[in-house]
């Protein structure tokens, strides 16, 4: 009897969770790029669940990982599809989350403190998951690109070196190195997932921005079933997109240097990340200071946390609008013109630019800030 009631009240809290979903007043005048969130959601679960497939028949031991998945690929039923489907799910997740992140920028949605403070908290947990995972392959560039990314934690006053070596488990990159990356690749998802459904609930606890910006209850429908038919839809495209790549062009993404077996011996003659990193991994190199670059790598992504107590809300005036726009669009530029320069050598002219760029990517922050006050007390006067 007592197992007979627990089991409808888990049905209540389940038919309740599902009622809140259905019956979300959504504003009516959302477009299209609010439904990358759900598009988002989507991409983690396939990631997750191709992740668990993938675990089964990966042995994370430096003598046998690159092995394991050349016989996922070969020999395991269906493990070929299943793997290009985790690899190149990882750009797609990570093309979903930059659309998302820079549609929120434009419209300032910024200012649902707690959600956006989650979200860059769930950005900077995927970053880590996907290092960990590139690592894992142990092709050429995985481990060049983690001893390079682990290094940099020795540029820390007095303790860097211990850290990295702990990290290590080891004075090198290791089977312990390994063993520990596979396990917290495997954790940190769920980790997110947690953290989604923390997103989820400060959203549908303050309910969602508008392109207009105004918090008014007014001109609100239920999510469904409009706005389920409409993500499902974007959902079907993303994924008609996302197949076609896996099934034409799999390693257009990828480094060919992972075909390769690591060789500690052997240096690559350009070590870079994944493409997603790309743009972090610039502003690294565009000072030559290695603690200085490290500091900059990281306030590259930190800054987002700023942005709820830093920026402008938009409608302030037409003029103010049409300002916001074009630095909105320059700043858009600037992070893919450094996606571009972080694959280029580094020689000249691609270090002035790298400089440039680094200098204008951080500048429209404290710009944007600077206009906003500026307007603000103009308005008051």
């Amino acid at each position: 009897m007592k197992k007979f009631i627990k089991f409808m009240n888990s049905n209540i809290i389940m038919n309740k969770f599902i009622n809140s979903i259905i019956m979300l007043p959504t504003p009516l005048n959302i477009n299209m790029w609010w439904n990358f969130g759900s598009i988002l959601g989507m991409m983690l679960l396939i990631q997750i669940i191709s992740g668990l497939f993938l675990s089964m028949h990966y042995c994370p031991n430096i003598n046998y990982a690159f092995e394991s998945m050349i016989h996922i690929m070969k020999d395991v039923n269906y493990g070929w599809i299943i793997r290009l489907i985790h690899m190149n799910g990882a750009s797609f997740y990570f093309i979903m989350m930059y659309i998302h992140i820079s549609r929120n920028l434009y419209y300032n949605s910024y200012k649902l403190t707690h959600v956006w403070m989650i979200g860059v908290s769930i950005l900077f947990i995927s970053m880590a998951t996907a290092f960990l995972g590139y690592v894992l392959p142990w092709g050429q560039m995985s481990f060049w690109g983690a001893t390079v990314i682990t290094n940099l934690l020795s540029a820390l006053p007095f303790i860097g070196q211990m850290i990295v070596e702990w990290i290590w488990g080891g004075f090198s990159i290791n089977n312990a190195t390994l063993n520990r990356f596979f396990s917290l690749h495997f954790l940190l998802p769920f980790i997110i997932l947690l953290l989604v459904i923390m997103h989820l609930f400060f959203l549908h606890s303050s309910g969602s921005s508008n392109p207009l910006g105004t918090n008014s209850n007014y001109y609100k429908i239920y999510f469904y079933p409009y706005f389920l038919i409409k993500d499902l839809l974007m959902m079907l495209l993303i994924l008609l997109f996302f197949f076609i790549i896996i099934l034409q062009n799999p390693y257009y993404l990828g480094d060919p240097d992972n075909f390769k077996i690591a060789n500690s011996m052997v240096t690559p003659t350009h070590i870079k990340p994944e493409w997603y990193f790309l743009f972090a991994y610039s502003i690294l190199r565009s000072i030559t200071n290695k603690l200085g670059g490290v500091i900059a790598l990281f306030m590259s992504i930190m800054i987002l946390y700023f942005m709820p107590f830093m920026m402008n809300y938009l409608n302030k005036s037409n003029k103010f609008y049409k300002l916001n726009q074009f630095m909105y669009w320059l700043f858009i530029n600037n992070f893919i013109l450094l996606t571009w320069l972080g694959g280029q050598l580094i020689e000249y002219p691609y270090i002035t630019l790298n400089k440039i760029i680094t200098t204008t990517y951080f500048l429209y922050f404290l710009f944007n800030k600077f206009l906003y006050n500026f307007w603000d007390n103009l308005l008051k006067k």
